[in-house]
């Protein structure tokens, strides 16, 4: 690559070689002074007239994005750009199109040239493939790739884009962090190959050099940096704002060295098929010892395949076992646990799941029968014996009746979560309506249920005592009751019954608060005494209920004693027994008697009115 001339770029986007610290990306776009922002962003708006253009007539186009400023001398360079005044910036424009339309770069190019010619500040126009970008990999021109991934997309088909930008921006991230240990960072997988989806996972390896580490062993050099590495995939996927999953794959040094001696299956298929992102050296001379032949696999490894080969029936029998069973454990176990909690009970165990089943729905609330408590047994009881037996192998023929048996037994839950829910229901009405009943009953006395809207309507609403909107609810409930009872309330019914009976309730509640305030008030004085504290005459402040058949006292309002006066007899008293008094109040004059019973109390003392 020709050596670069100096420009005006991040200090630390490296120019390949090993940076000390590799930028983040939003440490790139912070060095970007505020008037290129604002440069850059117009043009994008530009831009975008010109992409639907493009894309109308050519469909088939990848990509189209802004490279970076600072990525700008990479591609210049590569394409070997002339300008006329040296010193004139040119807004390049990446346009990628499929591998098999590299014969349409001429005609993409001439087209996005004529769209942008009077366009200021000039645009460049540059038209490549994908593969051109991996030859770029290959090449060694990190940079310029770094540019690519981290360009401003207008456009990006398969989410090609988006992918390379997710792992240039974990590379940077190890790189910054622990230069010295990485040799390679290698992108493989459906990208790579070309028919990487936007939900494809971004498949990336990283080898670990671990043949300069002292004071640890390799391994714990490998457990260490894979903590960080894998913690670094997460904030890479938050930093590019991608939902794709990084899968990234570690490996010491030594280890993948010895793998691609033997030509290891899977490392021969990432050197063969993988670019590297990042490499010290390493990684492009195996590439090419592959091509040219030079790696061959050993006896042992030929052996060791051979025989993976023959154990794959056996494995497959194994993990078939592992996923039919523990998918149907999961299938019965999970949806029996939702049903009981529907009934209000906490999930049991996976152990004692059955037993509640047996004991709740079939044998306490008969809406459950015996036979499907037994299929769940059966599947409970097998996958137990396939966690205690590992050699355990299920048939076909068994898979065929388990599946039958959790068909029949969701089917059945289904129906059960209804008959659940029309019990549920059925009780929930009966509260709300038997709540409603006890505070009008409360207020009106005792009276047969049939009488109850004539009774509430003589005393609440044509006394003017409450709203006559309330009777509307009254009436409301008593219906959504009424097709309750007959099993035809709907759940709007029932959410109607709901609201209906949380604002008359509020009405009702309201009303006896009211009433038993000015019940209160209307019976209570209060009473100013002496009494003797620590023998210095204290005056104290009480209060005195008087009513019909008995009056009570409370000798200070900051304790919580009360007496009960009847006729010039005293008693010990509590706040039940005041509070009957005054949820029905009948009120009597002071007499002589509560006089002199009040003397014997407090010697002397004065009611305050």
């Amino acid at each position: 690559m020709p050596k670069s001339k100096k420009q005006d770029i991040p200090n630390n986007a490296y120019n390949g070689v090993i940076p000390q610290k590799a930028p983040n990306l939003k440490d790139l776009e912070q060095q970007i002074p505020e008037e290129v922002k604002k440069e850059i962003e117009k043009t994008r708006q530009k831009l975008q007239q010109v992409k639907k253009q493009l894309l109308k007539k050519f469909s088939y186009i990848d990509t189209v994005s802004i490279l970076p400023p600072w990525a700008a001398r990479d591609i210049e360079e590569d394409e070997n750009i002339v300008k006329e005044n040296p010193k004139e910036n040119y807004v390049h424009l990446l346009i990628l199109l499929p591998d098999d339309k590299f014969k349409e770069i001429n005609n993409v190019k001439a087209e996005a040239i004529k769209l942008v010619k009077d366009f200021a500040p000039k645009i460049w126009v540059s038209v490549r493939t994908r593969a051109s970008v991996w030859d770029c990999c290959l090449d060694g021109k990190y940079p310029l790739v770094d540019g690519i991934a981290l360009s401003f997309p207008l456009h990006d088909k398969e989410g090609f884009l988006a992918s390379l930008r997710l792992a240039t921006i974990h590379k940077r991230m190890c790189l910054g962090k622990f230069e010295r240990y990485v040799t390679s960072y290698v992108i493989a997988g459906s990208l790579v190959r070309g028919n990487a989806k936007k939900t494809s996972d971004v498949d990336v390896y990283i080898v670990i050099d671990d043949t300069d580490v002292k004071r640890m062993s390799r391994y714990e050099l490998r457990d260490k940096l894979r903590a960080i590495i894998w913690n670094y995939a997460i904030q890479a996927g938050e930093e590019a704002g991608i939902k794709n999953k990084l899968n990234v794959q570690i490996y010491i040094l030594t280890d993948f060295w010895e793998a691609v001696k033997d030509a290891h299956p899977v490392i021969f298929t990432l050197i063969r098929d993988g670019v590297p992102l990042f490499d010290k050296g390493a990684f492009m001379p195996w590439k090419l010892l592959l091509k040219m032949g030079k790696i061959k696999p050993s006896p042992e490894a030929i052996d060791l395949f051979m025989s993976m080969g023959e154990k794959v029936s056996e494995n497959v029998k194994r993990k078939l076992t592992d996923i039919v069973l523990e998918d149907i454990w999961w299938g019965v176990i999970t949806p029996s646990q939702a049903v009981l909690m529907l009934y209000g009970l906490a999930p049991p165990t996976h152990k004692e799941t059955a037993k509640v089943m047996r004991d709740v729905l079939v044998k306490k609330e008969k809406l459950l029968e015996e036979k499907y408590v037994k299929i769940l047994e059966k599947i409970v009881k097998t996958y137990s014996t396939y966690e205690h037996d590992f050699a355990y192998r299920v048939t076909g023929k068994q898979i065929d009746e388990f599946l039958a048996d959790v068909t029949d037994y969701i089917a059945r839950l289904k129906k059960l979560m209804k008959q659940i829910e029309e019990k549920i229901a059925d009780k929930n009405v009966k509260e709300q309506f038997k709540q409603v009943l006890d505070l009008i009953t409360h207020i009106t006395g005792k009276v047969p249920k049939t009488k109850i809207a004539e009774k509430f309507k003589k005393e609440l609403i044509d006394k003017k005592k409450i709203a006559p909107r309330n009777l509307r609810l009254l009436q409301e409930i008593n219906e959504v009751v009424k097709k309750s009872i007959a099993k035809k309330a709907t759940k709007h019914d029932l959410a109607r019954l709901r609201r209906s009976t949380y604002e008359l309730s509020s009405a009702l509640l309201e009303y006896i608060q009211r009433k038993e305030h000015l019940a209160v008030q209307k019976s209570k004085t209060d009473i100013v005494y002496i009494t003797k504290v620590n023998g210095k005459n204290v005056k104290k402040q009480g209060q005195l209920f008087i009513f019909d058949k008995a009056a009570f006292v409370i000798p200070d309002i900051n304790q919580s004693e009360i007496k009960k006066i009847v006729g010039k007899s005293v008693t010990n008293s509590d706040q039940t027994e005041l509070k009957k008094y005054l949820a029905k109040p009948t009120y009597k004059k002071i007499t002589p008697e509560l006089i002199s019973a009040l003397k014997n109390l407090f010697k002397e003392f004065e009611i305050i009115f």
